[in-house]
């Protein structure tokens, strides 16, 4: 019978032991068992202790929900809250002096230009830096219809801007924002380019409405304004024709999947 010496035997199991086992001081494979993460790839700063069990680090806990809460404090959500900010602002102007001084007018028209400004950058930033949040979500839209709200309830008021007028523009505006909400199960309405050009004159006229201004310019203005209403009623009709169209796919989706599954 032949057999391997002892010493060969040892060196072989040695050696199979090396192939196995890591060298001491060497890190463990990560997929081996009780194998202890890498310094630095925690973001709460944890380390390992003596038996090789992950321990947060002290204030470990505070740094991570600092980081989960300064994502909400970003450029984009700034620009937000500064419009939110400038409508109390803009009424105040709006409304100094009887409202019918052309400087306190120059000064609304101010706010109102560098809130509609803010409007055209914060959801781009948000969108290409990464920096959409849930309270940019909810407070985007909320800011834009203030600034619009207020500058046409305050024209009117003065007896600027005919009420019919602002009640057809913010009719448009809350109808649009409920009706997304009540179809935003079957999915998102886009916004289309369209929508994009009637934000855009609604902000060209209105503004010139808060301008005291007199002769030609005056004419042009009301022009101006009756291509922002035209704009309003049909891009809201197609806003609604899409939120049919989405409803009807969507329920026609389920029907599918539902039947899928019973057979």
């Amino acid at each position: 019978m032949t057999g391997v010496p002892a010493s060969a035997a040892g060196g072989s199991a040695r050696a199979k032991g090396a192939a196995t086992s890591p060298a001491p001081g060497a890190p463990a494979p990560a997929d081996a068992p009780g194998a202890v993460p890498e310094m630095g790839t925690d973001v709460t700063g944890a380390t390992p202790d003596e038996q090789g069990t992950l321990r947060p680090a002290r204030g470990g806990k505070i740094a991570a929900a600092a980081v989960n809460q300064a994502s909400v404090w970003n450029v984009a959500n700034l620009l937000t809250m500064l419009r939110l900010l400038l409508v109390p602002g803009f009424v105040a102007l709006m409304l100094a002096d009887g409202g019918y001084d052309p400087a306190w007018r120059a000064f609304a028209w101010a706010a109102f230009a560098v809130a509609m400004i803010t409007d055209l950058f914060d959801g781009h930033l948000a969108r290409t830096y990464n920096l959409v949040t849930d309270f940019g979500k909810i407070a985007d839209p909320i800011a834009d219809k203030a600034i619009m709200g207020a500058a046409l309830i305050c024209l009117s008021a003065l007896g600027d801007l005919p009420w019919w007028v602002t009640g057809v523009i913010l009719g448009r505006e809350l109808g649009i924002t409920l009706l997304r909400f009540l179809v935003i199960r079957y999915g998102v309405i886009p916004a289309s380019r369209g929508g994009k050009l009637k934000t855009l004159t609604q902000g060209v006229a209105v503004g010139m409405y808060v301008l005291a201004l007199t002769g030609w310019l005056a004419t042009l203005r009301w022009w101006v304004m009756a291509a922002a209403v035209v704009l309003t009623v049909v891009t809201g009709l197609d806003y609604v024709r899409q939120a049919v169209v989405l409803r009807r796919q969507g329920i026609a989706e389920r029907r599918a999947a539902a039947e899928e599954t019973r057979a």
